[in-house]
């Protein structure tokens, strides 16, 4: 396996323009609450966890577990010391490097990188000539191409949108084939059922090496507590998959304020830093040490109707405050993306979009889920609106990256050949600068407006169709090693072999 392994790493070399595999920060993180306040924060968290405790339910293993390390634990509820949870927590690493099949691809998530992975679950699809309509593995296939192809998306992540025409006990197969197949960047794992967490693992171990996975993150599991305070067994389940085989987790409450969390924002952040805090300390009772990421996923809603809503004021400033949080546990943070409510890619998801990822960004997030696609509230993936989020994800990465400040950036030398009242133009200063000087936006239009309708006056959503549509005509698989390939298809053929389609 080792020598095919070498093999498929090499040939995999040849890959689109050179791109950074993952954003390094350069520029300080927005400090949103003072110290006292998070401390208020903090002590309201362990007393949830130590007064009211989190129901653990349907999974009696994990039971045991909390017991054997000296919780409280009454039938299904779990009560933990003030404290412990921290305590536990502390052999989670600041950072990890989750491994692709591509070295070259290799993402560090924590500290001072930042991670971009697409949205995340969708069961609909939206195209601009085809409109909105369930996801076919056919989308499946073509957004994990397009993922592939955008140099800002730095990871693959796993539902960019359900297969629905795949039966759901057989579809993680084929999505997770795809992530192996079409791409050759790091993506996440299956987590819905126990047996299809370990048929993640197994194919990892297929297309990495077992003796290589035992050592290093290949996969992760990203689930979501069942908010307000249960951890069902498929977050206890997945844990004892993927930490106990040293793979990373992702936990991340999703609270709609009002309902699966209290109406006011600091109530609701410390209940969901307490829920995500009580399944790190569960990944570190499996496995010290095991990669986890603490996540946030949390909304206002409309009081009219109930329906959540994004980019408005309340979550933008818990995004900021969750990441005070993490970094104080001293865990890499996942939250925020491109969020909007609305159903197309216009102005309203622009403006949403942009104000959810500036707070994702400014606040230190180190894993950002849902970077790029998402429209309506998370029911359906954009393909138009996955190339414009990519494309406003570049820009972030040159944000993130700070202003040089080195003798070429000071530019003394620019006024050597530019006398005042001249231009700057043509110099030899411009000539050597100009193709990096700005970040260029492949999906704004600077034309002028007799260029921009001579072109045919499109709009970005009708630039953007056009764009994934060539991609996807250009689109060359990486490299992968037959032997691998063959034997990743033998599995999924075995495991398919036999079962009856389930649809629900």
């Amino acid at each position: 396996m080792a020598s095919r392994r070498r093999k498929r790493e090499r040939g995999s070399a040849r890959q689109l323009p050179a791109a950074p595999a993952y954003v390094t920060r350069k520029i300080p993180f927005v400090e949103y609450v003072q110290e006292d306040g998070l401390v208020k924060l903090e002590e309201q968290a362990d007393w949830i966890l130590q007064e009211i405790g989190i129901e653990f339910r349907e999974d009696p293993v994990a039971l045991e577990i909390w017991k054997d390390a000296g919780a409280d634990v009454k039938e299904t509820r779990v009560r933990l010391p003030r404290g412990m949870a921290r305590k536990l927590s502390a052999s989670a690493p600041s950072s990890f490097v989750q491994h692709a099949r591509n070295p070259e691809k290799n993402v560090r998530i924590g500290d001072d990188a930042t991670v971009f992975a697409p949205v995340y679950g969708p069961p609909f699809v939206r195209d601009l000539e085809s409109g909105r309509r369930y996801g076919t593995i056919e989308d499946f296939n073509n957004l994990v191409k397009l993922t592939y192809m955008l140099p800002s998306l730095h990871h693959s992540g796993f539902v960019t949108c359900e297969p629905c025409d795949v039966a759901v006990n057989k579809r993680h197969l084929d999505m997770l084939y795809a992530h192996m197949r079409y791409t050759d960047k790091p993506h996440l794992g299956a987590i819905v059922e126990k047996s299809r967490a370990e048929d993640s693992v197994a194919m990892a171990r297929i297309l990495h090496g077992s003796e290589f996975v035992d050592q290093n993150c290949v996969i992760m599991g990203n689930v979501n507590t069942n908010s307000p305070l249960m951890v069902d067994k498929v977050v206890t389940e997945a844990i004892r998959t993927y930490s106990a085989a040293g793979q990373g987790m992702v936990v991340a409450p999703f609270i709609l304020g009002g309902a699966m969390g209290p109406v006011t924002t600091a109530a609701s952040i410390a209940q969901a830093f307490a829920e995500a805090l009580v399944c790190c300390a569960f990944t570190q009772l499996v496995r010290p040490g095991a990669p986890f990421i603490l996540g946030n996923f949390l909304s206002s809603m409309s009081l009219k109707s109930g329906a959540p809503t994004f980019g408005m004021p309340e979550p933008v400033a818990s995004n900021y405050i969750i990441g005070q949080l993490a970094r104080r546990l001293g865990v890499p943070l996942r939250c925020g993306g491109s969020l909007t409510a609305s159903k197309i890619a216009d102005a309203q998801a622009a403006a949403e979009s942009a104000d959810s990822m500036h707070s994702t960004i400014m606040g230190g997030a180190n894993f950002v889920l849902h970077a790029a696609g998402w429209l309506e509230g998370g029911l359906s993936t954009g393909y138009e609106k996955l190339l414009i989020d990519a494309d406003r994800l570049g820009a972030y990465q040159k944000l993130l990256g700070g202003v040089d400040l080195d003798d070429n950036a000071i530019g003394r030398a620019a006024y050597e050949d530019v006398e005042p009242a001249g231009h700057f133009l043509g110099s030899a200063h411009t000539m050597s600068n100009y193709e990096t000087a700005y970040y260029d936006a492949a999906m704004s239009n600077s034309d002028s407006f007799e260029q921009w309708e001579d072109d045919g006056a499109k709009d970005t959503e009708r630039r953007a169709f056009e764009r994934w549509q060539q991609m996807l005509k250009d689109y060359e698989p990486p490299d992968l090693d037959e032997a691998i390939d063959e034997e990743l298809q033998a599995f999924i053929a075995r495991k398919k072999e036999g079962m009856a389609d389930a649809w629900y």
